[in-house]
């Protein structure tokens, strides 16, 4: 959206994604200084800025690594919408399927869920997959650290891109970081 603004720490890693309104606070206060402006010109009452799209932190802030939350979209998200089972791709015909059901004391864990095609999903049913004869196409394991900055896909300035290099890699590098 073009109110959203790119926040650097110090060291230029993107940590978050703010309001525009938030931005020129922080600005102001002498916490951040812009990196890069938008063509839109606001006017203050005092005097006139181009509108902020990315800035950058005067100080550094220690983030702890944070642990992926186990949600149906980050499952999805791992396994590329992809189903493990037949390698079908599509993000609206996904589900998340217990490898070993519920209803049999699988856990709802990282390494029990799995993407799954509706037809497979239903193919495999109450089963595991060895009784179902369907294979995995890999193991499912709990992602390390994935840096999810709230953006919405392919709405990205083109600015930030250079800064968001680190999350533009592959899901199986994801999951060995």
């Amino acid at each position: 959206m073009l109110t959203d603004v790119l926040v650097l720490n110090f060291t230029y890693e993107a940590i978050n994604v703010t309001s525009f309104q938030r931005a020129v606070k922080m600005i102001f206060s002498g916490k951040a200084e812009i990196v890069h402006n938008r063509d839109r010109v606001i006017a203050a009452t005092t005097r006139e800025m181009r509108m902020p799209s990315i800035i950058r932190l005067l100080y550094y802030i220690r983030r702890p690594m944070q642990r992926v939350a186990l949600t149906k979209k980050n499952v999805l998200l791992r396994d590329d919408y992809t189903c493990q089972y037949c390698g079908t791709h599509g993000e609206k015909l996904m589900t998340v399927d217990h490898i070993v059901p519920k209803s049999r004391g699988g856990p709802s864990t990282w390494e029990n869920l799995a993407c799954a095609c509706m037809q497979c999903n239903n193919r495999k049913n109450n089963r595991t997959p060895h009784e179902a004869n369907m294979a995995l196409a890999r193991k499912p394991r709990q992602p390390k650290y994935i840096p999810w900055i709230q953006v919405k896909r392919n709405t990205l300035p083109d600015e930030w891109g250079k800064f968001l290099f680190l999350y533009n890699v592959s899901i199986e590098e994801r999951i060995e970081a």
